[in-house]
């Protein structure tokens, strides 16, 4: 990359775009950069050199894109998101540059495979699941749609865990992710960011008579930020994505080290970098949540000081709405709005009732949860400790919004209280939903079902003060690392039937519809299936000593694991065939041979999610032990499961689990990259598989279970879980099979918690959901067996499931919330 000054105007210069040029590049990086010569590079060299040349192809791009978007006074989207779950940068920045042939030859006239330095990549350890993966899918559109955004979240140093299985129980390790290079990162440490924590605030009387408040912090850390570059599809934009990394003000005291105490002497320094060591470090110790809370407001410091930063020095801050809207990607960065409100009031003067008006134009949220424990509630004595003045801006915001309530609604003390952002009971909080709602230009659900029910169930007395505040947007996801690089040979069979232009106009799939009815095409759709199954064997084997069978139906469920996604009923049903097999009453033979597969984390500290983990593992290795089964089922569990491991398993799959309870999950995205690379899905009305279910047609979706009201209905008169282990001999001898330790030699015991959770909590209704979803197994079976109808729903799977990009998402979110425009080349 080289830089050009002409007529005053600096322009930068991308490398030449040819094999030649760009071989001479990578010798360049790896010589200069790495500082080895071709002869004694290791693979991470040659890695770390391939990854820094191709981003030299994306900086003229970027710098141009910064430019642009400077001199247009364009409104950006400012993405607020304590994950961003990326995946591997190598391919989609080939992708975006349209070099990967380009490289690829170059790399072969130099004597190295492509494919080799491709596994060498580690994936970012900067998220946990769909929340995370979502914000990914979203940057990437927002790039691809030439709309300028910047999203802000933390460096986090080491992820939230490597998952291990030690004896079929997961065992957390550190995700060091950044051991060997991060090569895609751009440090900053000139725009540091202080961020106060602690102290007492005071009021005082300024220079014009006017009484004002003031924090006096005990404490600060910097937050130093490094920027990644997020590319566009083959549009020549580049966005960016900001991370920061904690550090002391005052790393390290040479008086107190030469004095001996080398530990104290550093100790400022690991207490502020714990800031920004994991993610989502244990909350359920009091040391746990201030961290939690600590990190939540160490980002959104950074990130809307460093926006506002930004502004140039003679900016009217009431024009801030025209030039930015922070969007809350759920409740972690609400501390976000007293913020914005502290520096608008305490910094820069304006008046409350002024900033307040540009505060609720500048923030939009989006609620991805329905279930009340994962809405954040903070103890008003630790936000109170940590970030007093905080406390005290929000307590005004909340006494001013009372006022409004009653003003609405008179004399109703019951309302007040269940809309106020104070809590009273268990313990005085702050209900941070509640402040994002009120605060919000905007509130979205993520699914039609969704938002219906966070109106009407979650935020009922919101909703019904501001209903135009409520809207919809449903997720998507990018078909650019879910369709294009994931399943390159699915990739090229669209391409061929419909042309290159479905990459970025996803709703182009319909074209395919006609083909299903295609003899031919349908064999040639059969066919990527296969290779996609016979991929992932290699990859698992390699990876995981794990021997895959391909001539068996994928039947696949990989999710965070958590009861309200019921992995508890998928393994009934595994249980249940077992049983039934080993007992004589089905032939192994008559159904069709599947191999299940799983891919789950659970939180360190979830002790029932662990426990499923250690149960879904241990019935995996009797049933594939067991030579009377062999042929017929088979459990495979591969251990960390992420975005690389996705990108192989998804395209192989027959069969997408999507089994929640209804009324449970806000979205999903998982069900929506198995529809489409062309897996049926088997699920409940729940999330945006109501949606899915819509688009594909009923004769191309396994619905079974109960509906949302009828959940209502259940949970509202009381639920006996036990009613139907006793009536269902089939439930019955499955659960009785784990309680009788066949699972368990060693410790017949172990998995009581979960029979006796099942038998009478069940929050999930489990077991009131088993026989449908046996029922809807029978007829997964039956379809399976006709294989050219098989094959036909997979692929009006595909060809229906357009509506399910995340650049369409975007559309909506810009024309439901933050009216932005895209800033395109002239």
């Amino acid at each position: 990359m080289t830089e050009n000054r002409v007529n005053g105007t600096v322009s930068v210069t991308a490398p030449q775009h040819s094999v030649e040029g760009f071989a001479k590049e990578f010798l360049r990086e790896l010589n200069f950069g790495q500082g080895v010569p071709l002869s004694r590079a290791s693979v991470n060299d040659q890695y770390l050199a391939l990854a820094r040349t191709v981003r030299e192809y994306l900086m003229a791009r970027w710098m141009e894109t910064l430019r642009r978007q400077r001199d247009a006074h364009a409104k950006t989207v400012a993405y607020l998101s304590a994950e961003y779950l990326l995946g591997r940068q190598l391919d989609n920045a080939l992708i975006a540059t349209d070099l990967t042939e380009i490289v690829e030859e170059a790399l072969t006239s130099l004597g190295i495979d492509l494919a080799t330095l491709r596994e060498q990549e580690v994936e970012p350890g900067l998220g946990n699941g769909g929340l995370g993966r979502l914000a990914a899918c979203f940057v990437d559109s927002l790039a691809t749609m030439s709309v300028p955004c910047i999203g802000y979240g933390i460096r986090y140093e080491y992820g939230i865990f490597r998952q291990t299985f030690v004896d079929g129980w997961q065992v957390e390790q550190p995700d060091t992710w950044l051991s060997l290079g991060a090569p895609w990162e751009f440090p900053h440490p000139e725009d540091a960011v202080t961020v106060h924590f602690g102290g007492s605030t005071e009021t005082y009387t300024d220079d014009d008579g006017v009484t004002r408040s003031r924090w006096v912090p005990a404490w600060d850390v910097l937050g130093v930020p490094y920027n990644y570059m997020v590319p566009g599809y083959q549009n020549g934009r580049v966005n960016t994505l900001r991370l920061w990394s904690a550090r002391a003000t005052k790393a390290f005291d040479l008086q107190i080290f030469n004095s001996g105490d080398y530990a104290e002497a550093v100790r400022a320094q690991t207490f502020a970098e714990n800031i920004s060591k994991v993610l989502y470090p244990e909350d359920s110790t009091p040391q746990g949540k201030e961290l939690r809370l600590q990190q939540q407001y160490f980002f959104v410091a950074c990130s809307i000081r460093d926006f506002l930063d930004g502004l140039p020095a003679d900016f009217d801050l009431h024009r801030l709405p025209d030039v930015v809207m922070f969007q809350l990607n759920d409740t972690h960065p609400v501390i976000g709005v007293p913020e914005l409100m502290r520096i608008l009031v305490d910094e820069k003067k304006i008046a409350w009732d002024e900033a307040w008006a540009i505060t609720q134009k500048c923030f939009a949220y989006t609620c991805h949860t329905l279930l009340p424990e994962a809405l954040e509630v903070w103890p008003v004595e630790l936000l109170g400790r940590l970030l007093p003045r905080h406390l005290e801006i929000i307590y005004r915001i909340n006494d001013e919004f009372l006022a409004q309530v009653r003003q609405a609604y008179p004399n109703d003390e019951l309302r007040l209280r269940r809309m106020s952002i104070i809590a009273e009971h268990p313990e005085r909080s702050v209900r941070m939903a509640f402040l994002a709602t009120i605060a919000g230009a905007k509130v979205n659900g993520v699914a039609a079902l969704h938002s219906q029910l966070l109106r009407d169930n979650v935020l009922p007395d919101f909703s019904e003060l501001w209903p135009d505040k409520f809207t919809n947007v449903t997720n998507g996801v990018t078909p650019r690392r879910f369709v294009r690089l994931a399943n390159p040979a699915l990739s090229d069979l669209i391409t061929d039937a419909i042309g290159p232009g479905w990459v970025t106009d996803l709703e182009r799939l319909r074209e395919m519809e006609p083909l299903a009815d295609d003899a031919e095409f349908r064999e040639r759709f059969r066919a990527v299936k296969l290779a996609n199954k016979q991929r992932l064997a290699g990859v698992l084997a390699t990876r995981d000593g794990i021997e895959l069978r391909t001539d068996a139906m994928l039947d696949v469920m990989v999710k965070r694991l958590h009861e309200y996604k019921r992995q508890t009923l998928k393994v009934l049903h595994i249980v249940s065939l077992y049983e039934r097999i080993i007992s004589g009453e089905l032939d192994p033979a008559s159904i069709p041979p599947r191999v299940f597969a799983f891919g789950a984390k659970a939180a360190p500290g979830y002790k029932m999610a662990k426990q499923i983990i250690g149960l879904i593992n241990h019935v995996g290795a009797t049933v594939n032990a067991d030579p009377r089964v062999q042929g017929a089922l088979t459990v495979v569990f591969p251990p960390n499961y992420n975005v690389t491991l996705a990108e192989k398993l998804i395209p192989a799959a027959d069969l997408s689990e999507q089994i929640s309870l209804a009324g449970k999950e806000a979205s999903g995205t998982g069900n929506m990259k198995f529809a489409l690379n062309g897996a049926l899905t088997i699920g409940t009305d729940d999330g945006a598989n109501v949606e899915i279910r819509e688009l594909v047609g009923d004769d191309n979706f396994f619905l079974f279970g109960l509906l949302e009201p009828q959940v209502a209905e259940i949970q509202a008169v009381g639920y006996d879980p036990s009613k139907y282990y006793e009536e269902n001999a089939t439930l019955r001898r499955a659960i009785d099979l784990i309680a009788s330790g066949t699972f368990s030699p060693d410790d017949k015991r172990v998995f009581e918690p979960i029979v006796s959770n099942l038998l009478t909590e069940d929050r999930f209704l489990a077991l009131a959901d088993f026989q449908a979803y046996l029922d809807a197994q029978e007829r997964v079976d039956v379809a399976y067996r006709d294989v050219e109808g098989w094959t036909r729903s997979a692929i009006l799977n595909v060809a229906r499931s357009g509506f399910f990009s995340s650049d369409r998402s975007m559309w909506d979110y810009i024309d439901r919330i933050w009216h932005s425009q895209p800033v395109v080349a002239r």
